[in-house]
């Protein structure tokens, strides 16, 4: 079955983020992001694949699950699907979803785990940082105006998928800053400038807010934070990648002592 000129020019669309937003569309490039997706129940349009995803086990695996779920799936060739694609290298499957909507009084209560990403405006960072959020028992992300799209095609790649399996909502700062204060959530800031990370959060839980590395937290936001904290480092080395810090940070501040 050819692909229909509506799903083609659909596909070009989604690779920008003025009609992505618009469309309320995901675009899902890749077997374990397409995967993950899946799982965690996503609202499926449709699915386009190529010979190629048939040359790994786990690619014939996932096309046996999608016709299963009885998924809209159309065959295509590696040269169509290439052109469609966002990536250079596409894996041979792409898939088109509804953007899970989330809103932020809906996600907050007291004790919760959040990661609140403030004006980090690469998508590989930003979808690292959700993937880390998901491998730790954090609750959701909130993501700042400034901030990269969470459901822009690169942003799902980096996150592998799992931007998917746990709540991400959108706020601008004030609004997010209020609605974190009033649920009685103490925001844990990340700074280059704080002391190295010593306190424990207590039973109130924490948002731990990371930054842009360039510009750092905005005024608003320091002037909400009960904690002040960085990685400590050796003096070789005066700063990491926002997506590390916040791997590293997430580790210490949910895990639980032996």
């Amino acid at each position: 079955m050819d692909l229909s000129q509506q799903k083609r020019r659909l596909l070009g669309r989604l690779r920008t983020g003025k009609s992505r937003r618009k469309e309320g569309l995901v675009l899902v490039e890749g077997v374990r992001a397409v995967k993950e997706a899946i799982d965690a129940g996503a609202e499926v349009r449709f699915v386009v694949a190529s010979e190629k995803i048939e040359s790994t086990t786990a690619g014939l695996d996932l096309v046996e699950h999608i016709i299963r779920e009885s998924l809209d799936i159309t065959s295509i060739s590696e040269k169509e699907l290439a052109a469609l694609a966002d990536t250079k290298h596409p894996q041979g499957i792409l898939m088109v979803c509804e953007e899970q909507k989330v809103e932020l009084r809906d996600i907050l209560r007291l004790g919760g785990y959040y990661l609140v990403l403030d004006g980090v405006q690469d998508p590989g960072n930003v979808g690292t940082l959700i993937r880390a959020a998901a491998a730790f028992p954090v609750d959701a992300v909130i993501t700042l105006d400034g901030t990269a799209d969470t459901w822009a095609p690169k942003t799902v790649r980096a996150s592998a998928g799992l931007v998917f399996q746990l709540p991400v909502a959108h706020a601008v700062a004030e609004e997010a800053i209020r609605e974190i204060t009033k649920a009685g959530v103490p925001m844990w800031v990340a700074d280059p400038r704080a002391p190295s990370l010593k306190a424990k959060p207590d039973d109130r839980g924490f948002a731990l807010v990371l930054a842009n590395e360039g510009v750092g937290p905005r005024q608003a936001v320091l002037d909400a934070a009960e904690h002040m904290i960085k990685v400590p480092m050796s003096g070789q080395v005066d700063s990491l990648n926002v997506a590390v810090a916040g791997a590293i940070l997430l580790y210490e501040l949910t895990k639980t002592e032996d």
